[in-house]
């Protein structure tokens, strides 16, 4: 039955049937009358009304209606996407931002950046192992990035404000004072263009929050007004205060910052809008001590060797740097052997006198983004294919196995990520599926709760147990929590490319022929290992899991992985239920 549409309040309501307006715009063409519509009266079109009344009415739907009363028609479509809609929108959603943006859709990115950002975690240990929401900060102009440290949490905007959000005991609804992550905020400092931390994966040792920012100085003598000056801003992340500030000369333009290297030595890389790679040092030991000191600013090896490079993004950790040029090259500093040897399998070019020297990775294609961690990373290229290079010892590089990678290699089985994160021992990928649903997927060492779902781990990218909300675009994983961002963009279309023909790179489909088909990459042999490793397993429950394994390495569909897990578990379940008691919370 379809609900009427209320126009106006009036002494008699107006009423609109939703078929009778789409069929009456120009582009659809009148709608023949039938006995059925006999007793409702004219339909009265929609078109009648001025267009600001119509764009006043549809500013109160939600954002989610907006969407798709857009897509019945083309005269809807056309009114649900005027600028005066979405600013009536954005103001109901975020009352206090004055100022909607750039873009060439200033208000609708706005009022959709607000209506779907918010911050997503699940912990790993406790009783409750499902998807909780942070506050969301009412002067927060969408999410751009997030960054976890030992005890709170840290949130960008879109209007360069930085927020604090921290943790607290806070009183249920039951009466009871329980300790709740990310349950309140306040705004650290504005003007901020980027932030990092120390660049372990473990928050215990992030101690300090660095800030990039811009900030007004005041002219020099003898002239008048100021200079907007870029700084960084040291905090102390228990309570927000800030310790040390830097300024540079108003020439220097920034736009990212990263750390590298011990408390003692922290270097800190800074990019500016040309391309170009500075670095300072300092030591974290003393920043909370009162005293001013210089520190010099220098230009980094990887722009003065190669000064043709345009570096676009920079990404570390503690002893290793990635740089991502505008071209889509890739460049790597390693400054310690033990990491070398696990990235590359050889110390062959490792020179302990010069770590800052550039090393260029051989990639097949334009690379978009990356994801590092201690000892191995991934990359992403144009094509939405994902490569793995390093230590693999826990199966962290999703290849099937457990041998390490020297080089860059393909994992055939997972394409157009949204989000590739990479780990101490574990790697995980937001992936997207044909109906816009997203799920996560993860690899490596399951200790801690770290892959839900898969407590002994997994060596190739299995589906996580968790519910990944509609929006999320980055991810997050601690040793006690699990993030996950959404935000959602209307200007940041995927820049993936459809691989050529010729360059299709994968296990060939059967002729049509006459004749056996061939096997080049040894299905029948390794469907024979996988019968021979399900036999060596004692007990049912150890060739289920094994079973469950197997079809992550398998060359399947996402859907039919989904469907052999889910069938595995059900096995699983009633095995469990018959013959060996009740199954175990993690199976």
């Amino acid at each position: 039955m379809r609900q009427p549409v209320y126009i106006c309040k009036l002494q008699t309501p107006w009423r609109l049937w939703p078929a009778e307006v789409k069929r009456s715009c120009p582009s659809c063409g009148p709608e023949p009358r039938g006995e059925e519509k006999k007793g409702r009266g004219n339909p009265i079109s929609v078109q009648l009304f001025p267009p600001e009344l119509v764009e006043h009415i549809i500013s109160f739907l939600p954002v989610r209606d907006v969407v798709a009363l857009g897509q019945t028609c083309h005269y809807f479509h056309k009114v649900c996407d005027a600028e005066g809609v979405w600013r009536r929108i954005c103001h109901r959603l975020s009352p206090r931002l004055r100022e909607q943006g750039s873009g060439v859709r200033p208000w609708k990115r706005a009022a959709i950046l607000n209506y779907t950002k918010g911050l997503y975690f699940q912990a790993f240990g406790g009783r409750r192992r499902c998807l909780s929401k942070s506050v969301a900060p009412l002067l927060a102009h969408g999410y751009r990035r997030f960054l976890p440290t030992k005890d709170h949490v840290f949130i960008l905007d879109y209007a360069g404000t930085l927020f604090f959000l921290k943790n607290a005991l806070v009183s249920s609804t039951l009466g009871q004072i329980q300790w709740k992550r990310a349950c309140r905020y306040v705004v650290l400092c504005r003007g901020a263009k980027d932030f990092a931390s120390d660049p372990r994966c473990d928050t215990v040792y992030r101690k300090y929050l660095y800030v990039l920012a811009t900030r007004e100085q005041p002219g020099v003598t003898g002239t008048t007004g100021s200079r907007a000056c870029d700084c960084v801003e040291v905090y102390l992340q228990s309570s927000g205060q800030r310790v040390f500030k830097m300024t540079f000369h108003h020439s220097m333009n920034f736009k990212q910052i990263v750390l590298v290297g011990q408390e003692t030595q922290r270097a800190l890389l800074l990019l500016t809008e040309e391309g170009k790679i500075y670095s300072l040092v300092v030591n974290e030991t003393q920043l909370d001590q009162p005293r001013s000191y210089t520190v010099q600013l220098a230009l980094r090896k990887v722009s003065r060797c190669l000064p043709h490079l345009r570096v676009a993004c920079m990404a570390s950790n503690q002893s290793s740097t990635l740089y991502i040029t505008d071209q889509g090259g890739v460049y790597f500093e390693v400054h310690t052997p033990g990491v070398y040897r696990d990235l590359f399998g050889t110390l062959q070019a490792f020179d302990p006198l010069d770590q800052q020297m550039p090393l260029a990775l051989s990639l097949p294609a334009k690379i978009l983004f990356c994801a590092l961690g201690y000892n191995h990373l991934g990359l992403v290229d144009e094509f939405g294919r994902i490569f793995m290079q390093g230590n693999n010892r826990y199966g962290q590089l999703g290849t099937g196995d457990k041998m390490d990678r020297g080089e860059p290699t393909q994992v055939h089985y997972l394409q157009r990520p949204i989000a590739l994160w990479c780990g101490l021992n574990h790697s995980l990928v937001l992936s997207q599926g044909s109906d816009f649903s997203k799920e996560l997927l993860g690899c490596g060492c399951g200790a801690g709760g770290r892959l839900p779902g898969w407590p002994k781990g997994s060596a190739s990218f299995v589906k996580l147990h968790v519910k990944v909300p509609l929006c999320a675009c980055s991810l997050c994983s601690t040793r006690e929590c699990l993030y996950m961002l959404s935000s959602h963009d209307i200007e940041h279309h995927p820049a993936y490319r459809d691989l050529p023909a010729s360059r299709v790179v994968g296990t060939p489909e059967p002729s049509l022929g006459a004749g056996v088909p061939e096997d080049p990459g040894g299905a029948a042999r390794a469907c024979e290992e996988y019968l021979s490793q399900i036999h060596s397993c004692p007990t049912l429950q150890d060739r289920m899991e094994k079973m469950k394994e197997i079809v992550g390495w398998m060359p399947l569909m996402a859907a039919q992985k989904d469907f052999f897990w889910e069938a595995l578990d059900m096995l699983q379940r009633a095995a469990g239920g018959v013959g060996q008691g009740p199954p175990t919370p993690e199976s």
